[in-house]
């Protein structure tokens, strides 16, 4: 079972019926806050890894822009060598981590989305531990009161239960499928990819044409 839904059950849980039906009850609730306690430190780690991914992909992103502009630069060079072959080249190796950089760019913010999912719902998770544990703690100590009242014969049994009842104990958490990193190769017909080649011959061109245009300017 995912660990969201297994949060969410174990918040979904009636006390009230827990505790009616239970030999124990101090001894159920206990339970119950630590098995929440517990279930909260997986989801404060599932934050942690999806920070670190987050940072990956943004460390992933930065590296092919960087190489990308390399290629621009070992092209200008190339132009200014007169070997447009080897400049032309350059701008297509170029222009595949422009194209790598653009697909992290997307992932990354998929990778946001999914690490706020998970704060908000770290958060709403603590804050239901609270209340819960000052809840419990009073449903103990009303628990333990009537244990004594009714050995010693001073109240009713019916009284006990109409104090400590809780109204419910409910939280919803937020289910999210993990967003994957995705594929940056996507199938694509042999048409499509055809036309691929030609915009990005078209945009090569383009491309060398700027470049030769500023190695003539820088010239002069």
């Amino acid at each position: 079972m995912p660990l969201l839904d297994r949060v969410t059950t174990l918040i979904k849980a009636n006390l009230n019926d827990l505790v009616d039906k239970a030999e124990n009850p101090e001894k159920l609730l206990k339970q119950l806050l630590l098995d929440m306690q517990n279930q909260y430190m997986q989801v404060k780690t599932q934050v942690a890894i999806a920070v670190a991914d987050h940072h990956l992909l943004e460390k992933k992103q930065q590296e092919n822009l960087d190489t990308q502009k390399d290629w621009v630069r070992k092209a200008e060079l190339a132009v200014q060598k007169n070997e447009e072959g080897l400049a032309r080249m350059a701008l297509e190796r170029s222009l595949t981590y422009e194209n790598a950089a653009r697909n992290f760019a997307q992932q990354i913010e998929d990778q946001s989305h999914q690490v706020q999912i998970l704060r908000d719902a770290l958060h709403r998770l603590e804050q239901k531990m609270a209340e819960t544990k000052a809840k419990t703690e009073l449903l103990i100590a009303q628990h333990r009161r009537a244990r004594v009242a009714i050995k010693t014969g001073s109240t009713n049994l019916q009284e006990f239960e109409n104090d400590a009842a809780f109204d419910r104990l409910q939280m919803k958490v937020v289910e999210t499928e993990a967003l994957g990193h995705g594929h940056m190769a996507v199938a694509q017909s042999n048409a499509e990819k055809r036309l691929e080649a030609l915009e990005k011959s078209d945009q090569v061109e383009r491309l060398l044409a700027d470049l030769k245009a500023k190695a003539s300017g820088g010239a002069r």
